[in-house]
């Protein structure tokens, strides 16, 4: 098969899907990353490599470079190398940029993703898909996994892309299964134990993409894809740091890596999910 992964920044194709990439890329598919953005403004954890990041709330000058794109492009190809992709691409050559946190002054930046007409990335998206002719499309669900606005458009210009073309691939999104989440917590509360990190306590809110055992279609569930994504999402130094068995993000919260990614297909055109063929959390990888 041939699959392509579209994500917003780099480091969401590990964080979100490295799992199903490696999966299929040590089977022999072939698999493709499209990211939408450079992630410019992504809060940098190193110290050594703070200068990186735009001061936070305030409005972005578009003659400001972006220094922390650079970077992060070069992360991007180092981690999708562990993965074992076949290409990656920026979507329309880095005509949008990254849009920031709802809210955020940087969304008024011109290149900003979410600024652009959603006809117009959804046409870039399917420009790329064209060339392509995969047979599986994955990209997050409609709340963007957490609500990042970036991650929201992602989803409505794939969606939109996949549905207008003449010879549609299966369409998935990414969701965790809420008896995952639920055991992933009670793991991390004995394994989690580097000072600083936080750990959700089983009362704390759910993300939007935790959605019923029930409404998952299919599941990738891998411990020698476990090693590869772990691998890449080291390379991801700037966002992410990785401890024996989780990671986290600079906002400190542990999560699991636990070899297991959950999806559930769509009808591209009504954004319905299709019936699950079997009971239960039993599929193994994606399907055209």
């Amino acid at each position: 098969m041939r699959l392509v992964f579209v994500h917003a920044h780099p480091d969401d194709e590990s964080l979100w899907t490295g799992l199903a990439i490696a999966h299929h890329a040590a089977r022999g598919d072939d698999v493709h990353v499209l990211t939408c953005t450079l992630g410019e403004e992504g809060e940098v954890i190193p110290e050594d490599l703070r200068h990186l990041e735009l001061p936070a709330g305030r409005p972005r000058d578009a003659r400001t470079p972006d220094l922390l794109a650079d970077v992060r492009r070069d992360e991007l190809h180092s981690a999708v190398k562990e993965l074992g992709v076949s290409s990656v691409t920026v979507l329309a050559d880095g005509r949008y940029r990254d849009s920031g946190m709802a809210g955020t002054p940087s969304a008024a930046h011109p290149r900003a993703f979410t600024g652009a007409a959603t006809a117009q990335s959804s046409q870039d998206v399917a420009a790329y898909l064209r060339e392509l002719r995969p047979d599986v499309v994955v990209t997050y669900d409609a709340h963007g996994g957490y609500g990042h606005p970036d991650h929201i458009r992602t989803h409505e210009a794939t969606r939109a892309a996949v549905a207008g073309l003449a010879q549609s691939p299966a369409f998935y999104t990414v969701v965790s299964p809420r008896s995952w989440v639920v055991e992933d917590r009670g793991w991390l509360s004995q394994h989690a134990t580097a000072p600083g990190v936080v750990v959700p306590a089983p009362e704390d809110a759910f993300l939007p993409s935790v959605v019923d055992d029930a409404l998952v279609t299919h599941t990738v569930i891998d411990e020698e894809a476990l090693v590869a994504q772990t691998a890449a999402l080291r390379r991801h130094r700037t966002q992410v740091t990785v401890f024996d068995g989780y990671y986290t993000l600079s906002n400190d919260v542990a999560t699991r890596l636990a070899a297991r990614e959950a999806f559930v297909r769509l009808d591209p055109v009504t954004g319905a999910s299709l019936p699950v063929v079997t009971e239960g959390l039993r599929h193994t990888g994606l399907m055209a």
